[in-house]
């Protein structure tokens, strides 16, 4: 299947990523009530993985793209995106309680930049390398600059460096699983690529879950069923990401996620009881991301050599 063109994938990037905001408000308000943060991040992946496996169950095409792994030709590290989404699910609980949420976000996105442009340049997604230009730079601090105006006026906790750049690391994470699982979905199709992510983070986020006891308490389980549709939304942000990703690149696809994040977090001040109603600086932080993916998607131009006077032209005459 051909990749999308690029404005096409990173609109689908922006959806996705207003699903993200709301994936995070259902996990956290999940997992609140059953009494362990960790808890809601287990129950959205295994909800992700029996969609999933649903999907396998249904699509002829989906169990293809996973029989076709085989002979694929890939290396072993490529399917290994999914423990990038198990990090960030996994540090986020443990961290934003001493940072605070702007704090968190500010470095989570620097990270996400930062390694969207290294991953680019290497080559490590499907995309191939993509060179490090200005522009791409200029988009990545823009980008980083927009999550942090958005914060403005959010409460911010105590500055440990440790954690600090605990969180960053969390963000280069979500940028490697961005890059590899493009590379698995490349190869054998996109829906291949999401039941891989899933197996991967599924199976991580159950072990971290399994070493910090969370799974030996006895959770009291809330009874509203839109608190478990966390894994739901899982899907198609991973597809998303996935679409994105082939056609523009990890630096892109992460900046479109996060002006998606700020503009779902903007719709839910509004719409949710108790909400904090239209906030300018949340506003004006997911304008600057969309002009920050395109910023970042401007292309150097190939300089124009213009012969010099007398110079030898191709068929041998001289040009003047």
């Amino acid at each position: 299947m051909r990749p999308l063109p690029a404005p096409a994938a990173l609109a689908v990037v922006v959806v996705g990523g207003l699903g993200s905001a709301a994936q995070g408000v259902v996990n956290a308000e999940l997992g609140e009530r059953a009494g362990d943060p960790v808890l809601g991040a287990v129950v959205n992946n295994l909800g992700g993985s029996l969609l999933v496996l649903l999907g396998l169950v249904a699509l002829p095409s989906m169990r293809a793209g996973l029989a076709a792994l085989r002979g694929s030709g890939l290396p072993w590290w490529a399917y290994l995106g999914g423990l990038g989404g198990a990090a960030i699910v996994v540090i986020g609980p443990f961290v934003v309680p001493a940072l605070g949420v702007a704090v968190f976000t500010i470095a989570q996105v620097a990270g996400g930049s930062l390694g969207g442009l290294a991953v680019d340049r290497v080559g490590l997604a499907a995309t191939g390398r993509l060179s490090l230009t200005g522009p791409r730079v200029v988009g990545a601090l823009l980008g980083i600059a927009a999550v942090a105006l958005a914060q403005l006026g959010q409460p911010v906790g105590d500055l440990a460096v440790g954690l600090v750049l605990l969180s960053v690391v969390g963000g280069l994470a979500v940028a490697l699983q961005s890059a590899l699982n493009g590379r698995v979905a490349a190869a054998v199709g996109p829906a291949a690529g999401l039941a891989v992510n899933f197996a991967v983070s599924t199976s991580a986020i159950a072990g971290v879950a399994a070493l910090a006891g969370v799974l030996a308490t006895r959770p009291t389980w809330p009874a509203q069923w839109w608190l478990y549709v966390g894994g739901l939304f899982g899907v198609g942000i991973v597809l998303a990401l996935l679409v994105g990703v082939r056609a523009a690149g990890v630096l892109r696809t992460g900046l479109a996620l996060v002006a998606g994040q700020l503009g779902g977090a903007l719709l839910l001040d509004v719409a949710l009881p108790g909400g904090a109603g239209v906030r300018l600086p949340v506003l004006a932080g997911a304008a600057l991301t969309g002009v920050a993916v395109l910023v970042a998607g401007v292309r150097r131009r190939a300089p124009v050599r213009v012969a010099p006077e007398d110079e030898p032209a191709p068929d041998g005459r001289l040009v003047g």
